[in-house]
């Protein structure tokens, strides 16, 4: 059994206006590479799950719509994956429209074709996107490791509310040391 590794919306454009994550970005991006160099290193599949709208919004929820939020336009440097994320040969980008990384994409078969039950989320924002991946692994029977070194969000109260309603009852809140020693684990199971 393969465990994929969920790194979700590190993107430009849910960074630029947003204070906290951009005093959190270096720490965050050194993390989530790291924790993409342990998953590789583990023969687990690296997926970077990236939210982008067409210019006119046709496809983009109605939040987005309503209040005519120009951002992760198609095209555009803001939907771009953050320029210091080492993003691998052999990695996957995923594209979304929705919160979940599920909604209306193909992460389900993709998971399916890889004998993936377990996965390892991170990214941003917790209490969103994050959150909305999580819950939707969990209806779906996924063992789900929270890499808490890797997550964070926009709201502190929202990332800490989040993340404790996550860990323990979705999955499991691990950091970057503990997740390498589980991947070793699984990858001793195979």
């Amino acid at each position: 059994m393969t465990v994929a590794t969920i790194i979700i919306d590190m993107q430009v454009d849910f960074f630029l206006p947003h204070p906290r994550l951009t005093q959190n970005r270096p720490k965050l991006t050194a993390n989530i590479n790291a924790l993409a160099a342990i998953a590789r290193r583990n023969g687990s599949p690296v997926i970077w799950v990236k939210q982008v709208f067409a210019s006119n919004l046709h496809d983009a929820p109605l939040e987005v719509k309503r209040g005519g939020h120009r951002i992760v336009i198609e095209g555009t440097e803001g939907a771009n994956l953050l320029p210091e994320l080492d993003f691998g040969a052999s990695d996957t980008i995923l594209v979304k429209k929705r919160y979940s990384a599920f909604f209306g994409t193909q992460l389900d078969s993709i998971l399916k074709d890889l004998n993936c039950k377990q996965i390892v989320v991170a990214g941003v924002n917790t209490h969103a996107c994050v959150r909305a991946t999580v819950i939707d692994a969990y209806q779906r029977d996924c063992d789900v490791l929270l890499a808490q070194d890797c997550i964070d969000s926009h709201d502190e109260q929202h990332h800490s509310v989040s993340m404790r309603y996550m860990d323990g009852k979705l999955g499991v809140a691990m950091n970057n040391e503990q997740i390498d020693a589980e991947l070793q684990k699984s990858w001793r199971r195979n």
